[in-house]
């Protein structure tokens, strides 16, 4: 079971404690790079200046400050702190918090429950916060670095508030080197070039910022002072050509998606390889292969996901550097085939559809009927089995009778979607006909 912190006990800093540990802020306003929750006018410092902390979901990169943030929030509102993570707890860990919460409770104080990596918790554990968060026993907030949205559960969110904490900028992370240098009372022995280039290294992220001060201060002689190529030699790692939080990632991806739009598989190579030099995650590389496959292709190769798809496992099977041919052949396969974004564009148009027209009912004869009234009231009535009819096609219509037949979907004359429009047309003329034959 996770350890009980009590949040108003201050404690000596233990020895060979980790740096990054023994410069997390004492206070909300001290957290650096998240002023937009902490700062005066902040989120959160609102929250707890009106008394009103409800629970939350953190949503941001690794190092951004999700866990420092929960210990700050149960101390400046005197609550229990108890953390544990998703990763290491079960059905058998939570029980035994919710029930130490519950106690707390009937002592008169609440606790704040910090879940760590909350979306690697399944759908039914998820479900078991919700008595606890609804009746008080808890204050609930989970930290993530996935998109809400897609993985926690509908009911667990519409319970609590998804703050977004941001990759931290460079001066964010400068001060956090500042403050190192304090603390360790002797600079940082890097000349200004390896020190912007220590900064890129550590992408955003403030606990790895500080994890490589460690390293170059142990690895330092006396009066040394390292340039970019020795840092880089130190800590076995090579900056990044640009900063994915910056101009640079979006560019790139951006110049990628246009080339495979444009049908020029050199250039869709190009800024590929470019983003694997950058040191971009090739996994983001290839989901946005996979976005690519169904927003510009479309059905004009139906091949086109499932090859994105494939190259995308076995990137993840493979790992770097041999899955990276798999994207690469991926890519490559995404600009020389046909495209069309049919699906795309009537899938906005359903989309629009749905939200305009959401509380129209099916037309009865498509409904099923398991009740006797329901037959009695038309449910079901008049439904034409299309397998039994003539080409295995009856020609009804299935949208809501005040909406009337829609047309959202119309593939282009290219690639597969040409022999789709053949199909289509001739069931709109088989339409047509037995239409006539009814009137």
């Amino acid at each position: 079971m996770s350890d009980l912190f009590d949040t108003g006990d201050s404690k000596p800093p233990e020895p060979g404690k980790p740096l990054a540990d023994r410069l997390r802020p004492d206070r909300l306003d001290e957290v650096v790079g998240q002023e937009h929750l902490t700062g005066e006018d902040g989120a959160l410092t609102r929250m707890i200046r009106a008394g009103s902390l409800g629970s939350l979901i953190f949503w941001g990169p690794p190092g951004t400050g999700k866990t420092t943030v929960a210990r700050l929030l149960a101390n400046e509102t005197s609550l229990a702190f108890e953390q544990i993570s998703a990763i290491f707890s079960g059905v058998g860990e939570l029980k035994k918090v919710f029930e130490a919460a519950r106690l707390r409770r009937s002592q008169g104080r609440q606790t704040l429950l910090f879940v760590d990596e909350i979306h690697r918790f399944n759908r039914a554990q998820q479900d078991s916060f919700l008595p606890v968060m609804e009746n008080g026993t808890v204050v609930l907030v989970g930290a993530t670095t996935e998109n809400p949205s897609f993985e926690l559960n509908a009911a667990l969110l519409s319970r609590a508030r998804v703050l977004l904490f941001h990759t931290l900028e460079s001066d964010s992370l400068e001060r956090l080197l500042q403050r190192a240098e304090a603390a360790e009372e002797r600079p940082l022995p890097l000349d200004e070039e390896a020190r912007a280039v220590l900064l890129r290294m550590a992408d955003g992220d403030g606990r790895a910022a500080l994890t490589l001060a460690e390293e170059i201060w142990r690895a330092a002689g006396d009066g040394e002072i390292f340039d970019a190529e020795a840092l880089q030699r130190i800590v076995q790692r090579r900056a990044p050509v640009y900063d994915k939080s910056q101009d640079g990632h979006y560019n790139l991806i951006s110049a990628l998606h246009k080339s495979v739009r444009g049908s020029d598989p050199d250039a869709a190579l190009y800024y590929l390889c470019r983003m694997f030099d950058a040191g971009e995650d090739p996994l983001y590389l290839g989901r946005r292969l996979v976005r690519m496959a169904v927003e510009d292709i479309g059905l004009a190769d139906p091949q086109a996901l499932s090859i994105a798809n494939a190259a995308k496992d076995a990137y993840d099977y493979l790992g770097s550097p041999e899955g990276e041919l798999a994207l690469a052949q991926a890519c490559v396969y995404l600009a020389t085939a046909p495209k069309s974004n049919a699906v795309y564009t009537a899938f906005k148009a359903a989309m629009g559809a749905a939200k305009e027209h959401g509380s129209l009912l099916p037309p009865k004869h498509i409904l099923n009927a398991p009740t006797k009234l329901m037959k009695q009231t038309g449910y079901g009535g008049g439904y034409q089995y299309d397998h039994d009819m003539p080409e295995a096609f009856s020609g009804q219509d299935y949208f809501p009778e005040a909406m009337g037949r829609q047309l959202f979907y119309r593939p282009p004359e290219r690639g597969f979607e040409r022999e789709i429009r053949k199909r289509l047309d001739y069931w709109a003329k088989l339409r047509r006909d037995r239409a006539g034959e009814n009137s």
